[in-house]
């Protein structure tokens, strides 16, 4: 560790600190504040976990059932956590292609 700048909280002596960050490959560097508890990372750094976070992320996949709506036509709920995080509402039009026998893809936009 190395002494830093006094902390802009109580002008106790900042500490640099390497910290382990979940799913970041990258130690980040943190200045931290015995005195206080303030702290803050270096912004070269926690850009680089955060990043690699981001590389890591899976898409969200969720099991669905298909359900009859009429005679002729079938539907499937989209889950809420799925529309919130797509900023559906009810009413909006999509785009649907089957680009082969297993897949069904929903666009947004036209594609």
């Amino acid at each position: 560790m190395i002494n830093m700048e006094k902390c802009p909280k109580c002008d106790g002596k900042m500490k640099e600190v390497k910290v382990k960050i979940q799913d970041a490959d990258s130690p980040v560097t943190s200045y931290q504040c015995a005195k206080c508890g303030y702290f803050y990372f270096e912004k070269k750094s926690i850009s680089k976990a955060i990043n690699e976070i981001k590389i890591t992320e899976t898409p969200l996949a969720i099991k669905q059932k298909i359900i009859k709506l009429s005679h002729d036509g079938l539907g499937m709920y989209i889950n809420r956590d799925v529309a919130r995080s797509l900023n559906l509402k009810g009413g909006e039009e999509v785009f649907v292609s089957v680009p082969d026998k297993n897949r069904l893809i929903v666009n947004l936009a036209h594609p």
